[in-house]
């Protein structure tokens, strides 16, 4: 690996200092696109990954003399309880799942908000989100207003 400028050094160093290892904030003589360089140098690397911002890897760890903590010492996101998100996942884990109209009435979202958040469910989150779609096929064999699909988690 190629050395470290005093730059990539200091943002590592700091970032490893973070429980969640973030490497936000920059130091402040760090801007505008000199941040922007930065980062991708570093994230081209694998110092850096953007894992719902960006942190520090295990090589980022290693290149600054480090042991990368275990597994079980990172603090990992979780959604709070009473939240939206929470409520939606728990609609998806009954044994029935969901339908869009029955989440859309529980959060008050908007049909596209809900596909997005079950697109990111599938890929952020990891959440594995089977569909068993129900068509009711009317004249030219389009589905009808009566068709809907059920979301399972």
């Amino acid at each position: 690996m190629s050395e470290l400028t005093t730059t990539q050094k200091s943002i590592l160093e700091a970032a490893a200092a973070r429980p969640d290892g973030a490497i936000q904030p920059l130091p402040p003589h760090i801007k505008g696109g000199a941040a922007r360089k930065v980062i991708d140098s570093m994230a081209t690397k694998g110092l850096i990954v953007d894992a719902d911002g960006w942190r520090i890897t295990t090589v980022g760890y290693h290149a600054i003399g480090l042991e990368a903590p275990k597994a079980e010492e990172t603090k990992t996101k979780r959604t709070r309880e009473n939240s939206k998100k929470a409520q939606v996942i728990g609609m998806l884990k009954r044994p029935e799942g969901a339908t869009t109209a029955q989440i859309a009435e529980a959060t008050g979202w908007q049909p596209h908000s809900i596909r997005g958040f079950l697109s990111l469910a599938r890929s952020k989150m990891g959440l594995q989100i089977t569909t068993n779609r129900l068509r009711v096929i009317g004249p030219n064999q389009q589905g009808s207003p009566g068709s809907f699909t059920t979301y399972f988690a």
